[in-house]
């Protein structure tokens, strides 16, 4: 073998022409846009799943009502800004 052949053979050597394989999965999944919207429209109703559960859980401890607030409002914005950067949905 030469130093430009490969495990798979002698024909591995031409993938040099190739260009740079980006990884088994693309960046920029194929989507249509109405599958796209429904998924972040799904993965909205959960932050806001998330931040009535929060809420009512501080409520029901007899936490201070701006502290609710301020906690559910701080964990919806983290949590949509984390959904929204996403380049997966």
């Amino acid at each position: 073998m030469t130093s430009s052949d490969s495990a798979f053979g002698a024909g591995a050597g031409a993938s040099a022409e190739r260009s740079p394989s980006k990884g088994f999965l693309s960046p920029s999944p194929k989507r249509r846009a109405f599958e796209s919207v429904f998924v972040r429209l799904v993965a909205t109703a959960g932050v806001v799943g998330v931040g009535t559960a929060l809420g009512a859980i501080l409520a029901a401890n007899d936490v201070a009502g701006w502290i609710v607030g301020l906690t559910v409002s701080l964990t919806s914005v983290v949590l949509a800004a984390l959904l929204w950067r996403s380049r997966q949905l």
